[in-house]
């Protein structure tokens, strides 16, 4: 079952979903940030024993929300790929061949350090540092976004890994991913899973979504929560 919240920003409409990655509905654009794809093999070269099904998971879920949301295209707003080149890559190249359709709008971030000729094998058009797409522009880091103009009227970013904490009774409190909207930018989630988290600052004028994960033994779709 798919949950996600429909948010409207600057007359446009967006669908947060509980998966971590947004679907923009007038541009049929679904947009990502922080997949992270090899790092799991990364770590594993590295003598550090993270099991391959987290990798895997992550694209599977990439897949639903393509076959869900059905795009256009994928924006990803940085670090869609961890490190150098491995063999969990190879996974990665088999989905872009099933879907060869799509088209695939990659911002760099600090992580994207594959040679150009390798996005351009897979066919994935590279912006530099942003990437602009009617009156929104995307950068992986908010600190690095360009000067304002009339063509910019929203930043979208990545890179953070933000993450919220929900207080409960007593002392209780737990903390969750979470799509975090300012008066000017927005930071998403991370979509790759095996990623740390950072706390946000929340101001009142703040639009905070946590990510409240699925729960299939139970039954629980998850969903996103404005907090």
């Amino acid at each position: 079952m798919q949950a996600s919240q429909k948010f409207f920003l600057r007359n446009q409409t967006l669908w947060l979903s509980n998966m971590r990655c947004i679907y923009w509905e007038e541009q049929k654009s679904l947009i990502v940030s922080d997949t992270h794809f090899g790092k799991t093999g990364h770590f594993r070269k590295s003598g550090i024993a993270v099991p391959q099904n987290v990798y895997k998971e992550d694209l599977q879920r990439l897949i639903d929300q393509l076959q869900y949301f059905k795009p256009q295209q994928l924006i990803v707003v940085g670090d869609l790929f961890h490190s150098v080149m491995n063999k969990e890559l190879g996974f990665f190249i088999k989905w872009r061949n099933d879907f060869h359709q799509l088209h695939i709008e990659l911002v760099k971030g600090n992580h994207d350090i594959l040679k150009e000729e390798w996005y351009t094998a897979n066919n994935i058009s590279v912006s530099q540092s942003h990437f602009h797409l009617s009156n929104f522009c995307f950068v992986h880091d908010i600190k690095e976004a360009c000067q304002p103009s009339p063509a910019i009227n929203y930043y979208f970013s990545g890179h953070i890994h933000p993450c919220v904490t929900i207080n409960g009774l007593g002392k209780q409190s737990l903390t969750f991913p979470c799509y975090y909207f300012t008066e000017t930018f927005a930071v998403l989630p991370a979509f790759g899973k095996f990623t740390g988290t950072a706390s946000i600052e929340q101001k009142s004028s703040d639009n905070v979504f946590a990510i409240i994960p699925s729960n299939p033994a139970k039954g629980e779709p998850g969903a996103v929560v404005k907090v």
